[in-house]
């Protein structure tokens, strides 16, 4: 298998309009290995091409990358209590089901809270604090892991509370990308990982469409979010809101992957607080780290990556795997979302464009 492989995975998921657009990335700790761009911003032949600084809406991986990053600067700081309880922060937080559960709880997926809520999201900050605080949980905290949307807008303002700024700004304190030659992440001066998209870079966004129960439905999202929750909470989310080019998230990796082999011991990743972040989970069944997911031979990464491997996905169509042992990431962004992509046959297409790009690059 190679990159030829790869690319033929791309090119045939565009052939099948899984979706219009994707920009893919694969890195060592100390370089790019392999960088490409791939098919049109949309459907139609006359669309802008996928360039390098084409911005993708990067979804869920808002999760591990802005979230559990600022969690473990807070951490890091002595701001931030692995096993703080919720119930400190939200006065609505109560009831013996719920009294034990924690922020490390929220970090993996394990407090109990579903994946959403069952009516519309609310009007404002204050009525999702309510709504998920007092939301009948699905399950006993730490009993099993469900993955929660719902868990990662709480755990978002826990981190804004602490941090007594937004998560943009919170994020943006940590990539400081407005000081280039100062980041640790080394970010070029095309890249972009931030919370929302600039007026004058929009044109350059890759487009989505709202999904069906989104009240913009009917028109075409482009370089705004595609949740519908995080529209709601003005673009910013600890769930969902982040932008990226490709090689921004690559920038990310690298600096994360250098700390996870321990070659780097500075802020913003400490090695030992990487490994901690990246362990899996010991709640039952769980295949969860705190923020992270890792590797299972069924999931997205496919089944070549090694057992220290630990990454996340995105509802638009993105992903981000990083694999310490075999000193390599990889990065898939794409607009699936466009399509629609809300079916189980776009569902199932987009797990197995993931496992074979994966799997296609298993010896590069």
């Amino acid at each position: 298998m190679s990159v030829d492989d790869a690319r033929t995975v791309i090119d045939a998921a565009i052939a099948a309009r899984t979706f219009p657009a994707a920009a893919a990335e694969v890195g060592a700790a100390h370089g790019i290995v392999w960088a490409q761009q791939f098919g049109r911003l949309r459907f139609d032949p006359d669309a802008p091409p996928a360039l390098q600084d084409t911005i993708f809406d990067l979804a869920s991986l808002t999760k591990p990358i802005a979230t559990t990053s600022i969690a473990m600067s807070l951490l890091g700081s002595g701001a931030l209590a692995l096993d703080a309880q919720v119930s400190d922060f939200f006065d609505d937080w109560r009831g013996a089901d719920r009294e034990t559960v924690t922020v490390r709880d929220l970090l993996e997926h394990a407090s109990g809270l579903p994946a959403r809520l069952v009516d519309q999201p609310p009007a404002t900050r204050r009525e999702f604090e309510h709504e998920i605080s007092t939301i009948h949980l699905e399950y006993a905290p730490r009993t099993r892991s469900i993955y929660s949307d719902l868990g990662f807008i709480l755990l978002g303002f826990v981190l804004e509370r602490i941090g007594r700024a937004s998560l943009a700004d919170l994020f943006e304190r940590i990539t400081r990308i407005g000081a280039v030659s100062e980041s640790p992440f080394h970010f070029g001066i095309d890249d972009m990982l931030a919370f929302g998209v600039p007026a004058d870079a929009r044109p350059r966004a890759a487009p989505t469409e709202p999904l069906p129960e989104d009240p913009r439905r009917g028109r075409t999202l482009t370089g705004e979010v595609h949740d519908n929750y995080a529209a709601a909470l003005g673009g910013v989310a600890g769930h969902a809101g982040l932008f990226a080019t490709a090689s921004g998230v690559g920038a990310f990796a690298r600096a994360l992957l250098r700390a996870a082999r321990g070659i780097d011991g500075d802020a913003p990743f400490p090695p030992a607080l990487v490994a901690l972040f990246t362990t899996r989970s010991a709640v039952p069944g769980s295949s969860r780290a705190l923020g992270w997911d890792t590797m299972l031979p069924t999931s997205s990464c496919g089944r070549r990556m090694s057992p220290q491997a630990f990454g996340h996905v995105g509802y638009t169509g993105t992903s981000l795997w990083i694999d310490p042992q075999r000193d390599r990431y990889f990065v898939l962004l794409t607009n699936r979302a466009y399509a629609g992509g809300g079916t189980p046959d776009e569902l199932s297409a987009m797990r197995a464009v993931r496992r074979g790009f994966h799997d296609a690059l298993g010896d590069l």
